[in-house]
């Protein structure tokens, strides 16, 4: 249970995808102009992720080495046609608000680089706390970014009026500078709070878990 654990809780803040690992931007900047939109990419993310990781790790015995990258975009190609589906027929609205980036989850660098990093080595058990916590932990930074954004540059959230009257809203912030103001600003937040808790503890400032050539094993420099 320990190491279900470890690896579930790993994607909630110590390797938290957008901000951590800094992986998947292109969603986190382009939909997340309201919450809705965040939770909804989110959610259709935890889908593919979870059950890619877990399909991999099943078959990752009989995947001949040469064609996995191939065969790894094969399987989330047909979760995120079935996501497509699922969103056409019960939730149509935010399906035409996210758009192209629905199908672009295929080619999203999150779900290939758990593929190769960690499904492909791991028993199922541990992939799949490794594609919940990794999908969970990117939903909640998309949610996030999004339900600011939409605050601060609407005054609603979750499509519901909540400031103060007349308050002045942000239009920059909805707008794609907003995206990349919001990211810049919660990643200075987190360095500035990583660095406070190292110093307050007598520790090195903590650097961010960057994948680096190991991870990937594309080419024979990951060997």
């Amino acid at each position: 249970m320990q190491p279900f654990l470890k690896e579930f809780t790993k994607g909630l803040w110590k390797e938290l995808p957008p901000f951590r690992l800094v992986l998947g931007l292109c969603p986190v900047l382009a939909v997340t102009k309201s919450a809705d939109n965040g939770l909804g990419m989110g959610a259709a993310v935890i889908f593919v992720l979870t059950l890619s990781n877990l399909i991999i790790s099943l078959v990752r015995h009989i995947i001949p080495k040469k064609v996995r990258i191939a065969c790894f975009i094969a399987i989330s190609a047909t979760l995120v046609v079935a996501v497509e589906l699922l969103m056409q027929a019960y939730a149509y609205p935010l399906y035409q608000q996210l758009g192209i980036f629905v199908p672009l989850i295929v080619v999203n660098c999150l779900i290939l680089g758990r593929a190769e990093a960690f499904a492909a080595k791991n028993p199922v058990p541990l992939a799949i706390a490794d594609g919940l916590g990794m999908g969970m932990g990117f939903a909640m930074s998309l949610t996030f970014i999004g339900g600011l954004r939409e605050l601060l540059g609407a005054g609603t959230l979750f499509g519901k009026y909540i400031m103060w009257e007349g308050f002045q809203p942000f239009a920059v912030m909805v707008e794609a500078p907003g995206a990349f103001l919001c990211l810049g600003l919660i990643l200075c937040a987190m360095n500035a709070f990583n660095h406070w808790q190292a110093r307050r503890k007598g520790q090195d400032a903590p650097e961010n878990p960057m994948p680096g050539c190991e991870s990937c094993r594309a080419c024979s420099h990951g060997k």
